[in-house]
């Protein structure tokens, strides 16, 4: 039943995804262009995520998920190197390809060659990152 439930989730994601354009490199590196032809359009598919999102993490203190198991605890608040590191990270990635993990699998059927030399460099960002951050520990422990 959990796999079911995963199918279908990931579908409606994938959809949503789509329908409000975040497949679309255009669009979303019009979204990060502010000083060019900036494109609103994706405040409102942000909004549209973040909001039932606050509420549904207001509700699940004494809940249990519907699949079993537990929710995940809230993260630490704290800023560190790590969040700031991989927040960079990120947001160049989205900033030069125009996708993040979740559109670009959502698009691989539709999205051509770019969209598979995304996932396998965001493959293998994956596998480098963890003896990446190791090094980095080793070199200038967080504090």
């Amino acid at each position: 039943m959990r796999l079911i439930y995963a199918f279908f989730a990931g579908g409606l994601f994938g959809t949503g995804l789509f329908l409000s354009g975040m497949t679309d490199t255009a669009k979303v590196q019009g979204w990060l262009d502010i000083f060019g032809n900036w494109d609103p359009t994706l405040a409102f598919v942000m909004g549209g995520a973040i909001v039932p999102m606050a509420v549904a993490w207001q509700l699940v203190p004494g809940r249990e998920p519907l699949t079993g198991g537990s929710f995940p605890a809230p993260p630490e608040p704290r800023l560190g190197r790590n969040l700031v590191v991989g927040s960079v990270m990120f947001g160049m990635g989205w900033g030069l390809a125009g996708l993040c993990p979740g559109p670009a699998i959502a698009s691989l059927s539709y999205g051509g060659i770019g969209h598979w030399i995304f996932l396998a460099a965001m493959l293998a960002g994956m596998v480098l990152a963890p003896s990446l951050r190791a090094r980095l520990d080793r070199a200038v422990p967080a504090e």
